[in-house]
């Protein structure tokens, strides 16, 4: 950990009111793999596990706060809640990308294409809080920061597969297909191209880090174009 690092991991821990006893699993958890320095000197595992252990907090929140609602809008409500739109909300709220490392070439940490790496590193912390002190303090820091998005009611748009999903079975009987038509860049920064199809209309494309991503950004490309969904919505 470098100087400099090791002072913004100081600064975040105190920033979320957490006692690090390991800081090198919290400064582990703010690096990106562009910036690694061996294969798993990076957010990608603590991502992996935060996105359980945030899935399943908010699930028994939703559980608690709409008693009366069914399996499918609970579904609906947690993956507004736990998705990359709702996770980068969460990480600019925290001002996030003021600590987290990266390499030369990942240089702006606030725009659109790197939303989803703001969304990656919420899930790396609250992996990291929940490894040093259990549940509690990352239900605790999960509810604390996931507030405000529990305030709106939720207002965040709609998985755009499912809705996609939806639209397609109501007008045309048929079932969305996606398509990988490339994948570039490195192994740190991919590049995904996938192609939507639906049976009936034109299909359209879209491009992010990640395939399932990609499906998503392709998915409200056409919501949009056939005017199911505004640009605002």
């Amino acid at each position: 950990m470098t100087e400099r690092h090791g002072a913004d991991v100081d600064a975040f821990a105190k920033l979320i009111g957490f006692d690090f006893e390991d800081r090198k699993r919290l400064a582990l958890a703010l690096t990106h793999a562009s910036a690694r320095s061996g294969k798993d000197d990076n957010y990608e595992r603590l991502e992996f596990l935060g996105d359980r252990v945030l899935g399943l907090v908010i699930a028994e929140n939703l559980f608690r706060l709409f008693p009366g609602a069914s399996e499918g809008e609970l579904s609906v409500r947690l993956n507004q809640l736990v998705s990359a739109e709702a996770c980068a909300r969460v990480a600019d709220d925290l001002g996030l990308h003021r600590f987290i490392k990266t390499g030369q070439d990942v240089k702006k940490l606030t725009g659109k294409r790197v939303l989803s790496i703001r969304a990656d590193v919420v899930e790396s912390v609250i992996a990291a809080i929940y490894l040093e002190g259990g549940l509690k303090p990352a239900r605790e820091f999960i509810e604390t920061w996931w507030k405000p998005l529990f305030a709106d009611g939720v207002t965040l748009r709609r998985d755009a597969k499912t809705e996609l999903q939806e639209w397609a079975h109501a007008r045309f009987g048929q079932t969305p297909v996606y398509k990988v038509e490339d994948r570039s860049g490195p192994d740190h920064e991919p590049r995904f191209t996938v192609t939507v199809t639906v049976s009936g209309v034109a299909p359209e494309t879209g491009i992010d880090r990640s395939k399932r991503a990609a499906e998503q950004v392709a998915a409200t490309r056409l919501l949009e174009r056939e005017g199911v969904w505004t640009a605002e919505s």
